[in-house]
């Protein structure tokens, strides 16, 4: 009875090595797999999700290099970004996305915000600085405050806080493709070691193209 009950846990032990290895070499590629890949909205074209915060230094200058790659992609892909909320904090910034979407607003102020709070240093963390801002910027303050109110912003932004846990995001920003694999400049980091930000942005993105192709063929 002890040699089997010292059999199996030699066998437990073996196993969780080679998962633990396993994961380790998908972490030293840049990337992890989920085991259980979450539904897409995608159809035939690969899903590609960002997470992001608009107070992330490291959003903000990773932004415009994505937004290149996107339109590069054509096609293949149907881009998403998510708004982050790692704390009740966030959550005027994630309403404020969502009602500029709603208004058809955000293609004209997503660069504008990241530039205010990144090279203007302007606050805009609270509901009142944001539609301060965006008024000043030339958007109808009732509009907006009626979309930001609306229960359709409040029902994106809860749903979008829920597949950042679905995804267990704990950093931005984080990109995941077709709801199977997630990278994201710091894993790439973890590869590379100390190279400068835009080569460590180049390499993600490189990954993030050998990735949706691996998607694509599948």
């Amino acid at each position: 009875m002890r040699i089997l009950q010292k059999f199996w846990q030699f066998v437990g032990i073996t196993l969780l090595a080679l998962g633990a290895s396993q994961l380790q070499a998908q972490a030293n590629e840049g990337y992890t797999t989920l085991q259980n890949p979450l539904p897409t909205e995608s159809g035939k074209k690969v899903e590609v999700i960002e997470f992001f915060w608009y107070g992330c230094p490291h959003c903000n200058d990773f932004d415009p290099y994505l937004e290149d790659w996107v339109k590069k992609q054509g096609d293949k892909i149907a881009f998403k970004r998510i708004p982050a909320n790692f704390r009740e904090s966030f959550v005027p910034q994630q309403k404020t996305y969502y009602a500029l979407e709603a208004m058809g607003k955000l293609e004209q102020y997503h660069s504008k915000i990241f530039a205010a709070i990144h090279k203007e240093r302007q606050k805009l963390d609270t509901e009142a600085q944001l539609t301060d801002f965006l008024v000043k910027n030339g958007i109808d303050k009732a509009k907006f405050q009626e979309a930001f109110n609306s229960f359709s912003v409040q029902t994106k932004a809860r749903r979008a806080s829920g597949l950042q846990g679905d995804y267990r995001i704990d950093g931005v920003p984080t990109i995941v493709i077709n709801g199977r694999y997630i990278t994201s400049p710091s894993k790439m980091g973890e590869v590379m070691g100390r190279v400068p930000e835009p080569a460590l942005f180049q390499a993600t993105l490189k990954l993030m193209s050998q990735l949706v192709d691996k998607s694509a063929a599948k």
